[in-house]
């Protein structure tokens, strides 16, 4: 399922310029626009820019920290639409937007940050990443994002009280462009898009509880090169030409202990499954228990041999899953005495890549995992 779509062209950057405060008119000839629909109208009364299925930016606006307001306008029909800031390119970029459809309800919006081209939305959900707020539908309805350093705060409607703090932005801060978007599922009508980079001060910051990780969570993992999940249709076995044809890069997790591929792979029609290793040393024969979870979809081979496969995609069990990532999988590994190689088939569709682990047997060795 495309809910956004992943833009092909490069974003022209090279010529930047201040923005200090200014606003930015649609009609005025310095946005960029992608979207199977996209439209300059009147609509409740406001010159606005209509758009479904994709993205507008302003190329060349060099944006770290400040302020970004603008209005939107939708129906109650689902959608996902929102802002995009410090965009390196169109792959790669923060990005905060509303779900209508869910006006009332704790994911009534999200953050998320893009990494070459996946939205992470399925790694990263919870009270960290998304509100309650109540939405008006067919009216204009101002929102207002502060962004200072790794924070940012979401206003809506009430432009004096934040609806949504952001305690950690989990891109690298670093200066890029900023824009809008909208899902291929209805459209959205945007107006009064305006930007100031004038350093910002946070309100007071609401109490959450410090992101832990369980003890026994592995804390890196062996990446491979990406291939296409047809390439292990009926596998049992792995073959030694496959996997000679892999090469490998460490990837670290991140709380609550998934490691985010899209960090380091980028996702493709022929390149949506990578590989995930971890080398364990065991001193004897023995079972173990390997609590798991992924995003989404997963095929577990323990010393090349498959032990499992599963679907943890979206909608894969009924309408109301969202396949968020957690340990919601076991397995008993039957190691052998010295190295076993566990490796892990992780497949993307959309909505975030990613993996995650926890061994509960101490005695096993050299299998990097978390102590805390």
């Amino acid at each position: 399922m495309n809910i956004f779509p992943r833009v092909l062209i490069a974003l022209p950057f090279l010529a930047t310029f201040d923005v200090h405060a200014e606003t930015f008119p649609f009609d005025s000839g310095r946005w960029q626009i992608n979207a199977e629909q996209s439209s300059l109208e009147n609509h409740l009364g406001r010159q606005s820019l209509k758009l479904l299925g994709g993205m507008a930016w302003l190329p060349g606006v060099e944006f770290t920290d400040g302020t970004i307001t603008f209005d939107m306008s939708f129906s109650n029909a689902p959608a996902f639409s929102g802002v995009t800031w410090r965009m390196q390119d169109e792959s790669n970029y923060e990005h905060f937007y509303v779900r209508p459809h869910r006006s009332g309800h704790q994911d009534a919006n999200q953050y998320t940050p893009v990494f070459n081209g996946v939205s992470g939305w399925q790694l990263y959900f919870g009270d960290r990443y998304s509100a309650v707020a109540n939405y008006p539908y067919d009216e204009w309805i101002a929102v207002k994002l502060l962004v200072s350093g790794s924070q940012a705060e979401v206003y809506i409607g009430d432009m004096e009280h934040p609806v949504f703090f952001i305690p950690e932005l989990k891109r690298e801060p670093k200066t890029g462009a900023v824009g809008l978007d909208s899902s291929n599922f209805s459209p959205i009508w945007f107006s009064n898009f305006r930007v100031d980079d004038s350093p910002v001060e946070l309100t007071t910051q609401p109490e959450l509880p410090a992101e832990t990780m369980e003890p026994g969570m592995v804390a890196s993992w062996q990446v491979s090169s990406t291939f296409a999940a047809t390439s292990l249709d009926d596998v049992l076995v792995l073959d030694d030409n496959f996997k000679q044809s892999l090469t490998w890069s460490s990837l670290v997790i991140e709380p609550p202990g998934f490691a985010n591929i899209a960090r380091l792979r980028t996702f493709g029609e022929a390149a949506d499954t990578v590989m995930a290793r971890l080398v364990i040393e065991s001193p004897i024969d023995q079972a173990v228990f390997l609590k798991f979870g992924y995003s989404d979809l997963a095929r577990v081979f323990l010393n090349d041999r498959l032990v499992y496969a599963g679907d943890n995609s979206y909608q894969s069990r009924d309408f109301r899953f969202l396949g968020t990532i957690g340990l919601f999988d076991g397995l008993s590994l039957p190691l052998l005495s010295g190295k076993n190689e566990l490796w892990i088939a992780v497949t993307e569709q959309f909505g975030g890549w990613g993996v995650m682990a926890r061994l509960n047997d101490p005695t096993v060795l050299g299998s990097d995992l978390a102590s805390e």
